[in-house]
């Protein structure tokens, strides 16, 4: 049965990484792929949520920011650790490496994680950012896989790894906001 899923895994994996490459998405995936590339978008979303987000862009600020920093490094010290995967690029000889290939295992995909922990939140609170926050996370993880440093199954576990932990946050977030909402009704009573 591990072999099954590991050729349906393999065959999508060059499905992305080979079978579908062009040059308008060797230029663009590389640029996806990269965190770097959007700190500027991160850091402006951040300042947007606490400034004219209101309550709701307060609270999903905060919860983002909690997100952030549990789920990359649980992924990337523990989970990725327990599983110890490597990555395509330092497993397979005919990967089309578009990016350094990393030291780093690879299940789950951390970028994955961050991406759909960071859609669930935000749509949580905006539910009509759903489509672009979900499509934005859907293309990153894609890009990973294009980019040759991931299986398919990588950056689906990191989908589902990032969407349980932001559930878990948000359950805790909603639990937190009524117990401080009910600790300032209780001292104005």
């Amino acid at each position: 049965m591990i072999d099954f899923l590991y050729s349906i895994d393999l065959f999508f994996f060059h499905l992305c990484n080979s079978w579908i490459a062009n040059p308008v998405m060797d230029v663009v995936m590389p640029f996806v792929t990269e965190v770097k590339n959007f700190y500027a978008v991160y850091i402006l979303l951040f300042i947007w949520l606490l400034w004219k987000g209101g309550k709701k862009g307060r609270i999903c600020a905060a919860v983002l920011a909690v997100a952030v920093l549990i789920a990359d490094p649980l992924n990337s010290q523990v989970i990725k650790e327990m599983f110890a995967r490597q990555r395509p690029c330092h497993f397979l000889n005919d990967v089309r490496l578009l990016v350094p290939c990393g030291g780093a295992k690879s299940f789950p995909s951390t970028h994955a994680v961050n991406n759909f922990i960071a859609a669930l939140v935000i749509s949580s609170y905006f539910p009509r950012a759903k489509w672009l926050v979900y499509s934005i996370a859907t293309v990153v993880a894609f890009s990973r896989v294009y980019v040759g440093v991931h299986y398919p199954s990588d950056v689906i576990g990191g989908a589902i790894e990032g969407m349980m932990l932001g559930v878990v946050l948000i359950m805790v977030a909603d639990i937190a906001e009524r117990y401080v909402v009910e600790k300032i009704r209780k001292n104005k009573g």
